[in-house]
């Protein structure tokens, strides 16, 4: 993988775009062996996008969020795959703590900066 596309947050940000496109392409195609290896990457770049974006709480929240919905999604795909929907369920807390990451942010850390910058 040329690192040219790691050289920012932004350019690794696309990139992991066309991974969550081939893997959820592969999903509704029914490619199941596509879709699980592309899962791999796509959960990666997410985590290391994530890890980059540390030093700003409210990007790191965000990164959070979608790396747990990464999570969420590859369950769903297996269990659609596999387990005939079974697996679903075990996708609904990684759900749940991405809303809970973004949650954070905009009802308690964004509040917070506002009434700072006021007083």
């Amino acid at each position: 993988m040329p690192m040219s596309l790691f050289r920012s947050i932004r350019a690794s940000e696309n990139f992991h775009i066309v991974l969550w496109l081939v893997k959820d392409v592969s999903w509704i195609l029914g490619w199941k062996t596509l879709g699980v290896t592309m899962f791999f990457p796509t959960i990666a770049v997410a985590i290391w996008i994530a890890w980059k974006s540390r030093e700003e709480v409210g990007e790191l929240l965000h990164c959070l969020a979608v790396v747990c919905w990464i999570m969420a999604n590859g369950i769903w795909m297996i269990g659609e795959f596999w387990f005939e929907d079974t697996k679903r369920g075990v996708a609904i807390p990684f759900f749940i703590a991405g809303l809970l990451c973004v949650g954070w942010y905009y009802l308690v850390l964004l509040p917070r900066q506002g009434r700072r910058t006021e007083g």
